[in-house]
């Protein structure tokens, strides 16, 4: 057997099992161009919006179909936790609502003064006539100087009340005024009064619960809509802090949404307040508020546009998120300048800013919240006044302005008003250390500022500890 010379004689040229070229086309059939891929395209959106549905449940998101099923058990896990979060913050937002709404008086106290006269002038009497003497010959016709004088009545016959610390003209329904100095006194007053208890701390619970989700699903929808009409290119201001163009569109989302809303604000404010027990409440729940508020008070358009409704409105959902929105970038050039904080690059330096930002805030939002909600509580049309738990001032309100100015300049902010405590405590009051948050009722604008700026220290720490991560609000106590 002969050695070939070279390897290569003994390969073989195999035919090829895949060819290039397309297959042949008969001539009867006519010619299809062959099928072209699309090109894939990428759309960028500026910042996602979250969804309490799908973070909770993120394989809704998934493609292949919604499953019923899992989308029930997720809308209920959501509702289940909303409702426990406001559970938990409503006995302070119920004690901060009744210390706005309120009355304190300046001459709250002046009662003490002129009750001691009359108790001197009773004993004497009495004294007088346990002696006996001349008691068969005394005129009943000229005994006026012997009894006290007859306290004016209205035309129904009720005795006028003159000072808000009589007892003797106060409802059993209304909690004596400068029983709490703070929220948590106001809560514990609130819980042992007799006609509303512990339970009354959760009232307008379910209103509430309304309000924060509807509020919290129609704000981005609603911001989405606003820009995708007015600026579908426009930067958002989370990233470029100095475009001051792009707050227009977030906080013209949260004034639309505040003011769709406002309703449930004003029943939520209405439920809070009016007194908890069945024989002097005026309604039953959020439906019986809302049918006898637009039977009794003008209406629909009284419900959104009556000035003392309309206004206060306007300037809270205006304010609020203007100063959320775009006190913190210029907080933050002013804090660290030369650097850009952010969430993800310094979230202990941003926790600061925002902190700072809230406190700031608090100061400039909370009068006009106040005057809010004693306006709210006012009644129109024909509508019955409510009989509130609290002390209310028993002429109206002609309006926002007319509301501070008689805040300001006819209530005390001393709280608590301590009674009985002899007249040397009386001249120490009257002479010194008053200060204008004292003497005025500067203090009463600013009811609730405590706890809130508690709550905000306490977001700052967590969220300093957990090192920031997510979108970390503050929390609105």
């Amino acid at each position: 057997m002969s050695n070939p010379s070279s390897l290569r004689d003994l390969y073989g040229t195999n035919p090829p099992t895949w060819s290039f070229t397309p297959p042949s086309i008969p001539t009867g059939s006519p010619s299809r161009p062959p099928p072209q891929t699309p090109s894939p395209s990428y759309t960028f959106s500026s910042r996602p919006v979250q969804n309490s549905i799908f973070e909770l449940s993120p394989a809704l998101a998934e493609p292949g179909g919604l499953d019923l099923g899992l989308l029930f058990k997720t809308l209920i896990a959501s509702a289940v936790l909303g409702y426990t979060t406001t559970a938990i913050a409503m006995p302070w937002e119920v004690g901060k609502c009744l210390l706005q709404v309120q009355w304190v008086p300046r001459d709250a106290e002046q009662v003490e003064d002129s009750d001691e006269p009359a108790t001197e002038e009773v004993a004497e009497e009495i004294s007088d006539d346990e002696s006996g003497e001349e008691s068969y010959f005394t005129d009943p016709l000229n005994s006026a100087s012997r009894f006290p004088v007859p306290r004016p009545a209205d035309e129904r016959g009720y005795v006028v009340r003159k000072n808000v610390m009589e007892e003797s003209t106060r409802p059993d329904y209304v909690i004596p005024v400068g029983s709490a100095d703070g929220v948590w006194s106001m809560m514990k007053k609130l819980g042992r009064f007799r006609g509303e208890g512990w339970l009354a701390l959760w009232k307008g619970l379910l209103t509430e619960c309304i309000t924060e989700m509807l509020s919290s699903t129609m704000q981005p929808l609603i911001h989405n809509a606003l820009q995708s009409i007015f600026a579908p290119t426009l930067v958002p201001l989370y990233i470029f802090p100095g475009s001051s163009t792009s707050l227009v569109i977030p906080v013209a989302s949260h004034l639309i949404t505040g003011f769709i809303l406002s309703p449930l604000d004003l029943v939520r404010t209405r439920l809070i307040v009016q007194s908890f027990n069945p024989q002097y409440r005026t309604y039953t729940g959020p439906i019986d508020a809302l049918r006898k508020i637009v039977r009794d008070e003008g209406g629909v358009w009284g419900l959104y546009l009556h000035p003392h409704l309309l206004i206060p409105t306007l300037l809270d959902n205006t304010i609020r998120p203007l100063i959320s929105l775009g006190l913190p970038p210029l907080l933050a050039g002013r804090l660290f300048p030369g650097t850009l904080v952010s969430m993800e690059s310094s979230p202990v330096a941003w926790g600061v800013v925002e902190f700072a930002s809230s406190c700031i805030g608090l100061l400039a939002t909370l009068p006009f919240e106040t005057v809010r909600r004693r306006l709210e509580v006012q009644v129109r049309g024909r509508a019955r006044p409510l009989k509130t738990c609290v002390e209310k001032r028993p002429i109206p309100y002609n309006g926002v302005v007319d509301a501070l100015w008689h805040i300001l300049t006819e209530e005390r902010s001393d709280l608590p008003v301590e009674r009985g405590r002899g007249k040397e405590k009386g001249k120490e009051r009257e002479g010194g250390d008053v200060g204008v948050w004292r003497r005025t009722g500067l203090g009463q604008l600013y009811r609730g500022l405590g706890v809130r700026l508690g709550a905000g220290a306490i977001v700052f720490v967590l969220g300093a500890i957990t090192g920031g991560g997510g979108e970390a609000g503050w929390a609105e106590l």
